[in-house]
């Protein structure tokens, strides 16, 4: 009989305050839509840093016969300094350089493997990237310099190679390929936290929603609740009906966020737009990701009003 009544109170308060309720039902789908969403994209972060640092080498470039001739003219003012000409006053890279610099390299515990580019190969390799831009087509073999290929155990520590390697007789220049993708993921992070702010003015803005639709449910229903006082009914009996029609509010955006992120992952990444077929370089989250994401915000879009109804109504019905 209590239960019946409990639900029956429920659809009055929901019928009485349609249009707030359907407020706060979008309100929390948003909010936990944006909340969701800023936990894949930590995810998707961490899922192409473990990916891509994997991928990426660091490059030694080494002196060549160009460095040292534009070296030697800057050093006599007849030219500007390019490119590595600077680094290479003594002349281009010797054998005897380049098997110090492998060695070495190969006895760091650091460092995963060691493979060596001649000019020729990395000529042949920008011949197939951008052979078709005008620079290619003047471009010399001469003009590219040898290099290691350094792949690392632990590529977050590329930077012990650039202490290391940096203004070492025969060595143009070291350059770390993850730079470009801290920069990359840095971005990423912004966008996440971004996110993350828009979710919080959101989550605001539905709290206020829930306090005062609770609020004028209460009361549009005091006569009710006067008579249940005078009964000798519970402040927490009084308060359950209330504190129900929060939570089944903040249930129902909360299925709608989650069907959101579905949609999302569904039309946006495999299917529709297909993302993840068009984008085959980036490594895309699966469902298994988004799935452990729903009962989160299933929990929280149900806790989330309850308590903020229940800290409402306190001092409003108290016995």
């Amino acid at each position: 009989m209590r239960a019946q009544f409990v639900m029956s109170e429920i659809g009055v308060g929901l019928r009485r305050n349609l249009t707030m309720t359907f407020a706060v039902i979008i309100s929390v789908a948003l909010s936990l839509a944006l909340f969701g969403g800023s936990l894949l994209m930590r995810d998707q972060v961490s899922a192409m840093k473990g990916y891509w640092y994997d991928k990426v080498n660091v490059s030694i470039y080494l002196c060549n016969e160009a460095d040292a001739k534009d070296s030697a003219d800057a050093k006599n003012g007849t030219a500007a300094v390019a490119g590595g000409g600077a680094v290479c006053s003594k002349g281009a890279v010797t054998a005897e350089q380049k098997k110090s610099i492998e060695t070495d390299l190969k006895a760091m515990d650091l460092v995963d493997t060691v493979h060596y580019e001649s000019s020729d190969e990395a000529y042949k390799h920008y011949k197939e990237r951008f052979g078709h831009t005008a620079l290619a087509s003047v471009i010399t073999p001469d003009q590219m310099p040898d290099s290691f290929r350094v792949k690392l155990k632990q590529p977050e520590k590329y930077k012990v190679i650039t202490s290391s390697f940096a203004g070492r007789d025969g060595v143009q220049s070291v350059e770390d390929q993850h730079n470009q993708l801290d920069n990359l993921f840095g971005m990423l992070s912004a966008l996440n936290w971004a996110a993350l702010g828009i979710m919080l003015i959101m989550l605001v803005v539905a709290l206020l929603l829930i306090v005062n639709t609770v609020r004028v449910s209460a009361f549009s229903r005091r006569r009710e609740t006067g008579i249940m006082r005078l009964v000798g009914a519970s402040s927490f009996y009084i308060q359950v009906p209330f504190i129900m029609e929060a939570a089944f509010a903040g249930l129902i955006g909360a299925v709608v966020a989650c069907g959101m992120l579905g949609v999302g992952q569904y039309f946006v990444i495999d299917h529709g737009v297909a993302l993840r077929a068009k984008m085959e370089l980036i490594n895309f989250i699966g469902w298994d990701s988004v799935l452990t994401k729903l009962p989160l915000v299933l929990a929280i879009g149900v806790l989330m009003p309850s308590l903020a109804a229940f800290i409402a109504l306190r001092k409003y019905l108290k016995v």
